[in-house]
């Protein structure tokens, strides 16, 4: 019961918008191996964050695929982020490498007692992965890790552009359809 309690508690957010900007405990940083800040949701941590996050990585890593690290915000509005290293530098992303780095992250904010973190749509850019296929992977495991007793009160996703945002919204919407049919069906309802 505590674990359910616990997935009502805490808040799926999808929003458009700046990662970088975001309010939460953690931003999660989608991240090459290397910790080299690059382009994209990195280039915006970097510039907004300024130089104190890259000599952080650059003191950890590299680290292996499908791994996390964490460094401080610098002088972004979030505290820490969470580097998901979630393909090789100049490489692309797996559907492995992908949950593995969503679940690995949900377990770092857990560990250090975080209450909400932003996450990017991982590995869509230069990562090459498609954003649907993105979405229903991380809302998965989002809701894996809710439903196992989590203590985080809100989980985040901030999409850069509006077909993002889209993307994931309908990805959600058909997940709770799915989730009431299901429920009918266990109770002798619709077929």
């Amino acid at each position: 019961m505590a674990a359910v309690t616990a997935a009502l508690r805490a808040a799926v957010v999808i929003q458009a918008g700046d990662l970088s900007g975001a309010d939460t405990d953690a931003v999660v940083n989608a991240a090459n191996t290397d910790l080299l800040l690059g382009s994209g949701v990195a280039g915006a941590i970097r510039k907004r964050g300024g130089p104190t996050i890259q000599e952080e990585c650059s003191e950890i890593g590299p680290i292996a695929l499908g791994e996390v690290a964490v460094t401080g915000g610098g002088d972004l509005p979030a505290r820490h982020v969470v580097h998901a290293a979630a393909m090789h530098l100049g490489g692309v992303v797996s559907e492995e490498s992908l949950r593995s780095v969503t679940r690995r992250s949900l377990e770092e904010v857990e560990k250090r007692g975080l209450r909400s973190v932003a996450f990017p749509a991982i590995g869509t850019g230069v990562g090459g992965f498609s954003m649907q296929r993105c979405a229903e992977v991380m809302l998965e495991e989002v809701d894996r890790h809710l439903s196992s007793g989590s203590r985080l009160e809100e989980v985040r996703f901030v999409l850069y552009d509006e077909p993002a945002y889209r993307m994931f919204e309908c990805v959600r919407d058909a997940r709770k359809v799915r989730l009431q049919m299901e429920r009918l069906r266990a109770r002798g309802g619709p077929r």
